[in-house]
This record gives structure tokens, sequence and C-alpha cells, in this order.
């Protein structure tokens, strides 16, 4: 493993880092105190910042030599309405709230590339750090992207890394095309004529028809996908009733869907629309649906062939070969940096975070971000720089 000395001598620090962040976490734009902490340590690297892009967002830039090729390297902030259950002297002091997903360690790792950097300026070209609030759920980059963000900082490609369970400790898993799935969401309301539980014949049972829809809804993929189009789709919330002996007026279900595909994607809606209105009509009750509501869909994570080529060419000298899958299966989880591929070129990898024994998994309430994959990060992006914006040395 080729990790740079000085980076390696900056761990304890970025340890430092991370479990602050891990310690005091904050949700999606209520990042507030968790900017402030990076905008303040890049300033005091020197760097160029810019704040409150996409409400608590943080840009800041590094500038080398006299070329006009840019590169952005993008990390996310926020945590999860997580209680916490891990007993650790950095546990989260905010009540409901966590980072259980590793957000933390993205956002220490680049700092640390940030701080190396600032003092390594042998490159020639411009960097842009983008740590973005709001990407669980609430698409963050979307906001960052419409206030402006690719017109302030006009780069050339962009660059995402996220800690992954179960990939082996300071590996990588890098391919070109689809890395994450898309995401849409979906709220249903059903009403009918709420009536009596002994006397169903004088109303509109809402609860047979949304069982019903929950079973219909299963076909869309079972029986409409083709069998080589990876899709899911889940009902993840039933809200309804409340006593024994009365049929109420109205249930929601609420659920998700995902996909790797745009063409699967649209088929999907419309087939979900066309099974709720048939059976409400079947079932003389109305149906509202409401697909992504608070803008909350997100578009498949695709990767560009040349930017993936770097990368995979990046990580493989930095931790070997051996320890970098070109071939990895693409997650059903999906990633608002999708929004950023769909403007710029680039390529998203994953980062081993080890073995997910203990429940050491991403949105459990006991996860926790492996601090020894710190300077690998930090090392990737730092050697990302380097080969994109070329190293004044190697020309």
């Amino acid at each position: 493993m080729s990790i740079y000395k000085e980076i390696e001598a900056m761990h304890a620090e970025m340890q430092g880092w991370r479990q602050h962040f891990h310690q005091f976490p904050e949700t999606a734009f209520e990042e507030i105190n968790t900017a402030q902490f990076i905008s303040s340590k890049l300033k005091k690297f020197g760097l160029k910042v810019h704040n409150g892009l996409g409400k608590t967002g943080v840009v800041a830039s590094l500038s080398s030599g006299d070329s006009s090729k840019t590169v952005a390297l993008r990390a996310d902030m926020d945590a999860l309405f997580i209680e916490e259950k891990n007993t650790l002297p950095y546990q989260s002091k905010n009540t409901g709230k966590m980072h259980a997903c590793g957000h933390d360690g993205h956002s220490a790792m680049l700092l640390g590339a940030a701080k190396y950097l600032a003092h390594h300026t042998d490159f020639d070209g411009t960097v842009y750090f983008i740590f973005q609030p709001a990407e669980e759920g609430r698409a963050g980059a979307k906001k960052m992207i419409k206030e402006g963000l690719f017109k302030l900082f006009p780069t050339d490609c962009i660059f995402g890394l996220h800690n992954f369970p179960d990939i082996p400790q300071g590996h990588f898993a890098i391919k070109t095309g689809a890395m994450m799935a898309s995401f849409d969401c979906f709220d249903i309301v059903l009403s009918g004529q709420a009536t009596h539980a002994a006397m169903p014949q004088k109303g509109n049972d809402v609860f047979i028809a949304m069982a019903q829809i929950i079973t219909a809804l299963q076909t869309i993929v079972s029986r409409n996908i083709d069998p080589a189009d990876s899709a899911v789709l889940s009902i993840t919330q039933v809200h309804g009733g409340n006593t024994w002996n009365a049929i109420p007026d109205s249930v929601v279900l609420k659920g998700t869907y995902r996909c790797f595909n745009q063409s699967v994607q649209e088929l999907i809606k419309k087939k979900l629309i066309q099974i709720v209105e048939s059976i409400a009509q079947a079932f003389n009750i109305k149906a509202k649906i409401n697909i992504n509501p608070e803008n909350a869909g997100y578009p498949v994570t695709y990767n560009t062939e040349a930017e993936t080529a770097i990368a995979i060419s990046v990580a493989q000298e930095l931790v070997g070969i051996d320890n970098v899958n070109c071939q990895p299966i693409p997650s059903m989880g999906s990633e608002d940096f999708s929004f950023m591929l769909q403007e710029k070129p680039g390529c998203y990898v994953w980062l081993g975070n080890g073995s997910s024994e203990g429940d050491c998994l991403l949105h459990n309430p006991r996860y926790d971000f492996n601090d020894e994959i710190l300077p690998v990060g930090a090392s990737y992006w730092v050697r990302l720089v380097e080969r994109v914006l070329v190293h004044k040395l190697d020309k």
C-alpha cells in the first residue's frame, strides 16, 4: 500500500475531525456547525472558501500553476435521523441523530486531502473541494447545482467516494456505468366511506383495496420488467385506522422503487399509477398518488468511462491491483452525487470499511466509520488530483 507519509502522519488529526463530526451530527440542510468547522479549517489551510451554497454547503478552491484544467472532489456532510446505540467516547450528543452512513469519515478524508495539497501545490490547475449537505433523501447536490455550483466552479470533471461495509478494509470497488440505482418514492392516499366494522356493506373498505394494491404492485417488477433488468419496489409504510371497531375513511401507503435504467424507471411509474387507479375504481374509492414528494427522486449514479479509468488506475497504484474490484455488483442503494454526474463527467467509487460484523451496516444504529481507512481515502484524493492536473514534476 502506497500511502503518502505526510498523510499517514495526519492520521490522528483526521481521526479527531472525524470523531468530532460523529459526536455532533447534523441532518439535512442543518449542518451549520459542521460547515463552520470545515470552513474554518479550510481557511487555515489557505484555501479560498465559499459558504452557503445549497444553504449549508462549503466549496473551497486551490489553484497552482497556469493550467486552466479543473477537477472537483465531493464529500457529503449530513447525518441521519437515527438514535445511536453505540457506547463510544465520541457517540452522538444530538438526540435522534447520528452519522450512521460514514459521512463524518468522508468529510474528514477530504479535509485531510485539502490540507496536504495546500502544502504541496506542485500540480497544475485548480481543485474544487465540495462539502455537500443533505445527501440523505433531500437532494442537497441538486440544490447546490440549482444555486449555481458549476457556474461558480466550472469543473472539467468530478469525483465522489463512499465507504462501504463488507468490502475489505482499504480496498476499492470501481466500475464504468451504473454504480448505484435510481431512487423514487411515492405516497398513496386511499379514501372512502367510513363505517362500523360490523357493517362493512355500508361503507368502502379502504383496507381491502390497500391489500389488493400492495399485492398487485409486486407484479410490476415480476411480470413487467425484463428479468435481465434489475429493479425493486417495496412498500415501507402503512398508516390507517385508530380503533378495533371502525373501518376508517382513509389509509396511506408509502414506498420506493429503484432500478438502473431510465426506461424501466418510467415503466414502473406508469404501471404503479395504472394499478392504483384501477383497483381504487374497482372498489369505488378515491386514490391520490404523489410520486417523489418534496422532490425526493434521484437518478442512476452513472460513471463515465474515461474518468473511471483514471480512478481505477489511481486506486491500483495506491493499494495494489489485487485490492481493486473492477467488476462490483451495482448497489440498489442510491446517491444524489448522481445529479452531479448528470452535469459533469466523473466517477463514484467505494472504499472498503471492512467487515459488517457487530451491526456495522450502513444506516444501522450501531454503525461506526472505520478510522483506519482515513489515510487511504485522503491519499486517493491527492493522487487523483495529481493525475488529473498533471504533477508539474512529471511534465
